[in-house]
């Protein structure tokens, strides 16, 4: 959430009420800071441009959805599996709706995520931590067999990227994305799982000299 009690809080909360309004392309500093009282020398103070201003409102929109996303996969009496499954459909509901029913902060979203990258890899860091926390679980309760969990939930990241912020990937509508989520996820459930089995069919072969040169197991 944006803060108000602070003159940065001010300012964010009073350039997002414009980029909503006008449109993010639309809107200048003197603008912003005619709206908070202040000249614009002074805006240069706590911002030096309007990208950067976009880039503190999407950073704030990423932490509430890190945030949001933290309290799904902690939810008592799941399992590693369920949890994995709530999170990813959770993360693309809020995603998906933070730029759905604000219209003007998905061309924000998008010159953001152009101009400054290192942005969105901050987001993907907190998000991939998670991901990491409930595969490890996965591990503890041998639901899971996963040798590194950190590079697993990076291609879990990768491979269900479409589904973050779809809009900027896609045009299907949300029933659709639903379905083709349900169907990736199935799949990734299935290599999880397979892991396990791969590990052990690996060392029969092992055992029995006849070596599996065609198994690839996570």
């Amino acid at each position: 959430m944006l803060c108000k009690d602070t003159v940065r809080g001010n300012i964010l909360e009073a350039a997002k009420k414009r980029f909503l309004h006008y449109g993010y392309a639309k809107t200048t500093m003197a603008e912003i800071a005619s709206d908070c009282s202040m000249s614009p020398g002074n805006l240069y103070r706590y911002f030096p441009g309007k990208l950067d201003i976009a880039e503190a409102i999407c950073t704030e929109a990423g932490e509430y959805a890190v945030a949001r996303l933290r309290e799904v996969m902690r939810r008592p009496s799941r399992t590693a599996r369920e949890r994995l499954r709530d999170f990813l459909f959770a993360d693309m509901k809020l995603t998906y709706d933070q730029l759905e029913y604000d219209k003007q902060v998905f061309e924000m979203a998008r010159v953001v995520a152009s101009e400054r990258p290192q942005f969105a890899n901050r987001i993907l860091a907190l998000n991939r931590a998670l991901l990491s926390e409930i595969l490890a679980a996965g591990n503890a309760s041998s639901e899971f067999f996963i040798e590194d969990v950190v590079f697993t939930a990076e291609m879990l990241q990768s491979a269900t990227m479409k589904f973050r912020y779809p809009q900027l990937h896609s045009k299907l509508p949300y029933e659709k994305l639903e379905r083709e989520l349900d169907g990736v996820v199935n799949l990734l459930l299935n290599g999880l799982d397979d892991g396990g089995a791969g590990k052990e069919q690996l060392a029969r072969q092992a055992q029995q000299g006849s070596p599996s040169d065609d198994l690839i197991t996570i």
